[in-house]
């Protein structure tokens, strides 16, 4: 079996193969591992966008994305939530990815929030062409990273079975709360 990290970016992969040409929103740039995943596909031809709110995180993807030619990508300093004044409400979004948490090897106070999160899980969905997929890596083990799972959980639950089909992996029975992921596909 897959861990999470490994999961998500086998449906990243087939979700890039399926939309080449396709819009793709990396809502936690990080270190740009996502990011750099989507537009060093050998297929892509479409455009990704990528979100963070640390500066840092920002100036790492840039240098992992230092030899891709940057008019497949654009990146912004900026929260997810705010998704909807970078692209407008007419673009289709082919799928999205988010590493939910905090920065890895950065201050461990900074942290996605739920509330933000779902604002920008909520845009995209509206957004989200038939087939397309929202990937979501939760990462529970810490206080907030707890408080924003149940937050996602919670409202995800009530998307409509008839619109989209919200998917849970996780393990069950290891220590340490490891990551999980949720997986959000319109119908």
């Amino acid at each position: 079996m897959l861990n999470a990290l490994a999961y998500s970016q086998q449906l990243l992969d087939k979700l890039v193969n399926k939309y080449y040409d396709g819009n793709f929103i990396d809502g936690t740039t990080g270190n740009g591992n996502d990011i750099h995943r989507i537009v060093s596909n050998k297929h892509f031809k479409g455009h990704a966008y990528g979100f963070d709110i640390q500066e840092q995180a920002i100036l790492n993807t840039q240098n992992k994305l230092e030899d891709i030619d940057s008019n497949r990508y654009t990146l912004i300093n900026d929260s997810h939530a705010n998704i909807n004044k970078y692209i407008k409400s007419n673009v289709t979004i082919h799928g999205a990815i988010f590493n939910l948490g905090y920065l890895p090897g950065g201050d461990h106070s900074i942290t996605t929030q739920g509330e933000s999160t779902l604002k920008s899980v909520e845009f995209i969905s509206n957004q989200l062409v038939k087939g397309g997929q929202i990937i979501l890596v939760v990462y529970s083990g810490h206080d907030s990273g707890k408080v924003e799972s149940d937050q996602i959980l919670n409202a995800l639950s009530e998307y409509s079975q008839d619109e989209f089909q919200v998917l849970t992996y996780q393990f069950i029975n290891q220590i340490n709360h490891p990551p999980y992921v949720i997986i959000i596909e319109r119908k």
